[in-house]
């Protein structure tokens, strides 16, 4: 009796405290809203075809400026930390915002990621410098661009327009999280990683939620 007392013990606590983990994440955890609407991506021109703008899709926001090359380690850094995790989500995407003139550089780079992994969720977008800094200062973060009209920083976009982050809510001595430095490979896997699926997650249970209220109609 003893024996099966001590496995129960050891096989289903672990199990129900996972269980009680991923609930609280699940149902509780919503990722603030630090400014409900910032610009659009109207005057800007994709590097393809396709029609990119922020409703109805999760977005990785980046400015990586003129010189693009300077950038590359962030791209990758982002690439292998946040895309290849999430791209599979039917809403995500990644924007990369650069002045006119960076589209051969932006095609390069394109062409490298593609040898990692389906890229078909990284879109790059071109502007005039007054747009992208008009975009930017919509954004109404403490972060500034560079002369190259360049951050580190990127930023998560909700379905909505609205931008998501850390409001300091959650710990006393935690900051508010605007953005993520795409140069720093910890701040991307302990930081903006956990907010990506907190975000990803809160999308998920609201599509349950439709799916359900439409079966008991």
């Amino acid at each position: 009796m003893k024996k099966f007392l001590v496995l129960g013990v050891l096989f289903v606590l672990p199990l129900v405290a996972y269980l009680f983990f991923a609930s609280g994440v699940h149902n509780f955890a919503k990722l603030p809203v630090l400014n409900e609407s910032i610009g659009n991506l109207k005057s800007f021109e994709p590097l393809t075809e396709k029609e990119v703008s922020f409703p109805n899709k999760i977005t990785v926001l980046g400015f990586l400026g003129k010189d693009i090359h300077n950038k590359q380690g962030n791209a990758f850094n982002l690439n292998q930390k946040i895309y290849k995790k999430n791209y599979g989500f039917r809403d995500f995407q990644f924007v990369m915002v650069l002045p006119y003139g960076s589209e051969n550089a932006a095609k390069e780079l394109l062409d490298e990621l593609d040898n990692i992994t389906d890229v078909s969720e990284w879109n790059f977008v071109f502007g005039t410098p007054e747009s992208i800094k008009t975009l930017f200062k919509s954004l109404k973060t403490p972060h500034q661009l560079d002369d190259n009209l360049a951050t580190q920083y990127v930023y998560i976009v909700d379905k909505n327009g609205g931008l998501r982050g850390r409001d300091g809510s959650v710990k006393e001595d935690e900051s508010m999280v605007y953005g993520y430095d795409a140069s720093s490979v910890a701040d991307l896997s302990n930081v903006m990683s956990d907010d990506v699926k907190v975000i990803l997650a809160e999308y998920r249970l609201a599509l349950k939620k439709y799916k359900a209220d439409r079966k008991e109609k």
